[in-house]
């Protein structure tokens, strides 16, 4: 396959903290990658070192077979970014946001219009083209950010986060819009906080943690490889002596609270986490075995949730 973005050796320094080490990542040409990685991870760093919003310290980055540092204008070209903020002006009409970032991308007259045309036909916003932004809903705003990152048609495109805070039904829009992206042959990489959302439109993930790509591969290979059968526990007992059985599981798996209940990721099987739960005095109320997923790879490679803070 042709590779549509490669990252070589990237890595970007803030004084003596490496936010992101030298980091190598292939997003083959038409195909879906999910880009994962707990808050403070280096995730958004070598985002924004792809899309040429951050300079790199070190290492190279080629769009479509154009080094960025060479010929940024080139490169950038090949390029569409839906960034987590919306990026549209909310005192125009989508037409008016689409017109202007068509122009910077150097589209003029019929063309500019096709795009236009093409890009709110997509996004489902041909009816509501004229009204101003700050009367759509946030669903509707969401989709036009999508639009305004597709209008030049990208061979590459970056969606960060693209459905935070919309409506269930803009969600499965903006879904269908990018498996349709994809099916025309546009390569897409796509970070997102929800697990669902990774297993429903990518082909691979990679994750990044500490700076660094951790696992790389289709979600099938990452769940048979690094991924465990956990339990949910809900424990009964004294204030201290459900804190000390959740501090004596953590010496056996990986251990977080969620929702109530103690969830729990065995490092060498259930038998030990039990006996030290039992050995604290606190009683094991319910235990309920969870199915090997994308989560449970991503917490046993990275020991985090995605919303843990940084």
């Amino acid at each position: 396959m042709t590779t549509a973005l490669s990252l070589r050796g990237l890595g970007k320094d803030y004084g003596a903290r490496k936010a992101v080490h030298a980091l190598d990542l292939d997003v083959e040409r038409g195909e879906c990658l999910g880009l994962l990685g707990p808050n403070g991870a280096g995730k958004t760093t070598t985002i924004s070192m792809a899309c040429g919003v951050v300079t790199p310290t070190r290492g190279t980055i080629a769009i479509g077979g154009i080094e960025l540092a060479r010929d940024p204008h080139g490169a950038k070209r090949k390029l569409g970014l839906v960034p987590q903020q919306l990026a549209v002006y909310d005192e125009l009409s989508a037409l008016q946001n689409l017109r202007y970032f068509g122009a910077l991308y150097g589209l003029r007259g019929d063309e500019l219009a096709h795009r236009i045309d093409w890009a709110l036909g997509v996004v489902g916003l041909r009816e509501r083209a004229t009204d101003i932004v700050k009367t759509y809903s946030g669903g509707m705003q969401r989709r036009l950010n999508l639009a305004s990152g597709i209008v030049h048609k990208p061979e590459v495109l970056v969606l960060d986060e693209p459905t935070v805070g919309v409506d269930p039904q803009s969600r499965n829009h903006i879904f269908e819009t990018v498996k349709a992206l994809q099916g025309d042959g546009m390569t897409i990489v796509y970070t997102s906080h929800y697990m669902e959302e990774v297993e429903a439109l990518c082909d691979r993930v990679a994750i990044i943690d500490g700076g660094a790509i951790v696992a790389v591969g289709t979600i099938a290979e990452l769940v048979a490889e690094h991924s465990q059968r956990g339990v949910a526990v809900d424990l009964a007992g004294t204030p201290e002596q459900v804190a000390a059985a959740e501090a004596a599981a953590a010496a056996h798996g990986v251990v977080e609270r969620v929702d109530g209940e103690l969830r729990i990721v065995p490092t060498a099987g259930l038998a030990p986490v039990v006996a030290a739960l039992e050995s604290t005095g606190a009683t094991i109320e319910r235990i309920e075995s969870h199915r090997a997923s994308l989560e449970t790879a991503f917490l046993a490679l990275t020991g985090k949730t995605l919303r843990d803070d940084a």
